[in-house]
């Protein structure tokens, strides 16, 4: 039986996580996937996988959001086969940023103007979509450091957007 990998959090901040996967097995290990999950706004899970090569591994994932909870679940390949899943939780430390306030605007049948108000020197993502099924499953989405960002639409469509 192959045993599940061991994450351990090797430490945390506002904006980073550091882990270290190991296997408690003789059995060879090619390398692991890693997948990190968190909730934005309610609505919508977003996932970040990560494919690393390699027995022992310490990884550090960047550009995270301050005081908010991150699921780590990873399972390792190796020469008998997928190991089973492990999973963590990390909340990472700071203040978590307000909301930023959304305004969208028409310019016209196939443009709308996004704007917000919020912090300076973040990155933000915009998402939109013509349902909240569609918005919390697989939504249109572009990322930016400004606050406005004009979204190409289908025409005679309403649109619901996040920022």
């Amino acid at each position: 039986v192959i045993p599940p990998p061991v994450i351990h959090i090797e430490s945390y901040s506002e904006d980073s996580i550091s882990f270290s996967l190991k296997m408690t097995t003789n059995i060879k290990v090619s390398g692991y996937v890693v997948n990190i999950y968190w909730t934005f706004d309610t609505h919508r899970q977003e996932k970040r996988t990560l494919v690393i090569e390699g027995e022992k591994s310490i990884q550090k994932v960047d550009n995270l959001t301050a005081h908010t909870p991150y699921e780590i679940s990873a399972w390792a390949k190796t020469e008998l086969g997928d190991s089973p899943l492990s999973f963590v939780h990390v909340v990472t430390s700071g203040t978590r940023p307000v909301s930023p306030s959304l305004k969208a605007k028409a310019i016209n049948q196939t443009a709308v103007e996004c704007s917000w108000t919020g912090p300076r020197n973040v990155v933000y993502g915009i998402f939109y979509a013509t349902s909240f099924l569609e918005l919390y499953r697989s939504p249109h989405n572009s990322t930016t450091s400004a606050h406005n960002a004009t979204v190409l639409v289908q025409r005679d469509e309403q649109y619901l957007f996040l920022v």
